[in-house]
């Protein structure tokens, strides 16, 4: 082989090896090309330390750990989210020391609240290697250095709360409590007694004995003096503010149009209020300046306003109740019924009852005679004389009228009574004393709306939304109904009945149990219970009675 020969092979096998090389070079550079670099490394380690909530970890991959702590701790205080996911969209290295990321964030704010979102960021190598430079709005958008975010509920239209005719019945007004705080008060004695000198135009009951005893059970906590309407502290505001220890907070509260209207209903109407607004509510994320100005919503929905309440309270009959037990020095009650839709329209009680608690929906006290009531109808039912029959058969008739029954009644809670050996759907006492029958003003009211009715009606508080119950209701027998409306009618032909005796059109039987009385009574589409305990006769639930009925009749003011 000759050197020209020799000289060729070697150039050859040369340009061979070089484009091997060249070809190995190239692989090498597109496989080092799917490597991730540190900087992009870095960028995938801080969403999976925002994923985990490892705040501290996060900030440590910034520029700026300590402001990226307090600010990425803040937004998941703020959202307070079931779980958050952040991802890598896009990595763009710059150049040496430098890189460009976009990230996409899912949040679950939890009850179907779901927020997603892109931000962007840079790296940057520095002296201690590569950081994310610090900026809010790498984790979320127009999240400023001095910015919070919040998730917030928001509420369309609040609905109105009408009467049966329509007629507004409550509204949402702005109330100032008089609160009194003892640790800005030297002299706790005479703060009281000027706080109830300034309040007694609207507020007579209140007294500085009775502040002072509130502040007793509070120990050294505020108590809240009195609640008052616009109109009124306008009037007395003045006069309050310059007191040692008192403090004024403006609260919105839904309250009556009419004050003179005062009720337990009026609780029961705001939780079902408040559960209408709760149904329509929406959700906000809002990044809020510390100066107060304007939040910027970000993300969010708002449901449609919801309905109006349509409440069962009637108001001349309310206030006719109210009339008819300020009329006694003790604990006493009125609760009225329409049988034919179970609409709950009036409940008043004095402040002797108001003292004890809402005693007319769950106050429970020992039948008494009105045990004669389900003896008859068990009577009827078994075919016997009412005193033939069996304390069993007599709960069970008392269970069919109503008495016992476990309603389930949209925003009020209430108590009918508690009858010993009864089952599902029925009270569940703690303990029995013997076999007594416990009754509540609420629930003999409903007893007399059963007899009214034939059946016992599924009571409500708002039109629309009755009741429920596990119990087993069925119609009452027709002839056990006609043998206790026989007994209410005979009923107030009796001397403890005479007051309303007047009232051509009234039924109704008078009970005592020791010294409380009773008086039930059916008048067309209206049955009432009145209570009265310790009462001074007798009688005095029947007149208590009467006097409902000649308010009733007066002309509303």
């Amino acid at each position: 082989m000759g050197f020209g020969t020799t000289r060729r092979l070697q150039m050859n096998t040369g340009i061979a090896v070089g484009a091997v090389a060249v070809m190995i070079f190239g692989l090498g550079s597109c496989a080092l090309g799917d490597e991730k670099d540190d900087a992009e490394v870095l960028v995938e380690q801080f969403t999976q330390l925002l994923d985990d909530r490892d705040v501290v970890s996060a900030a440590a991959l910034t520029s700026y750990p300590n402001a990226a702590s307090a600010s990425i701790q803040q937004m998941f205080d703020g959202l307070k989210a079931d779980s958050v996911d952040y991802k890598v969209s896009q990595y763009i290295p710059l150049d040496q020391s430098s890189g460009f990321f976009t990230l996409d964030a899912k949040w679950d704010l939890g009850k179907d609240r779901r927020w997603d979102y892109s931000v962007q960021g840079s790296v940057r190598k520095l002296a201690v290697g590569w950081r994310i430079s610090w900026d809010p709005t790498v984790v979320l958008p127009e999240f400023g250095h001095s910015r919070t975010v919040q998730l917030v509920r928001t509420d369309a239209a609040a609905p109105r709360v009408l009467d049966p005719t329509g007629s507004p019945l409550m509204d949402e007004q702005t109330i100032n409590a008089i609160k009194l705080d003892p640790t800005k008060m030297p002299d706790p004695v005479a703060t009281t007694t000027a706080v109830a000198k300034a309040i007694e135009p609207v507020a007579p009951l209140i007294t500085s004995q009775s502040l002072m005893q509130d502040l007793v059970v509070a120990r050294g906590q505020s108590i809240t003096a009195v609640s008052l309407r616009d109109a009124d502290f306008e009037i007395l505001g003045h006069a309050l503010v310059k007191i040692p220890g008192v403090v004024t907070e403006k609260q919105p509260k839904l309250i009556a149009t009419d004050r003179r209207i005062v009720s337990p209903l009026l609780d029961a109407l705001r939780n079902v209020w408040q559960s209408s607004r709760d149904a329509t509510a929406g959700w906000a994320v809002e990044v809020q300046e510390p100066d107060g100005s304007p939040a910027v919503r970000l993300t969010g929905f708002q449901g449609p306003p919801p309905p109006d309440v349509a409440a069962t309270l009637d108001p001349k009959l309310q206030l006719a109740a109210a009339d008819a037990v300020v009329s006694v020095g003790t604990p006493a009650t009125i609760v009225a019924i329409q049988p034919s839709t179970g609409a709950i329209t009036a409940v008043a009680q004095n402040t002797y009852a108001s003292d004890i608690g809402p005693i007319a929906l769950k106050g429970l006290y020992p039948a008494g005679t009105a045990l004669d009531i389900f003896n008859n109808a068990a009577g009827v039912l078994k075919g016997v004389a009412p005193k033939d029959v069996s304390p069993e058969d007599s709960m069970n008739a008392a269970a069919q009228l109503g008495l016992g029954v476990d309603f389930k009644v949209p925003g009020l809670e209430e108590v009918t009574g508690q009858l010993p050996n009864q089952g599902a759907g029925m009270e569940k006492p703690d303990a029995w004393n013997g076999d007594n029958v416990m009754v509540s003003p609420f629930g003999m009211a409903m007893v007399a709306a059963s007899i009214a009715r034939g059946n016992v009606p599924a009571p409500m508080i708002a039109f629309g939304q009755p009741a429920t119950t596990d119990a087993n209701l069925t119609s009452i027998r027709s002839d056990v109904v006609d043998r206790l409306r026989v007994l209410m009618r005979e009923g107030v032909t009796k001397p403890n009945a005479q007051s309303v005796q007047a009232f051509s059109d009234v039924t109704g039987i008078a009970t005592q149990s020791g010294q409380d009385s009773w008086f039930i009574a059916n008048r067309g589409d209206l049955a009432f219970a009145v209570f009265i305990k310790d009462a001074d006769g007798a009688d005095q639930a029947a007149k208590m009675a009467a006097r409902l009925l000649r308010a009733m009749a007066k002309p509303q003011a």
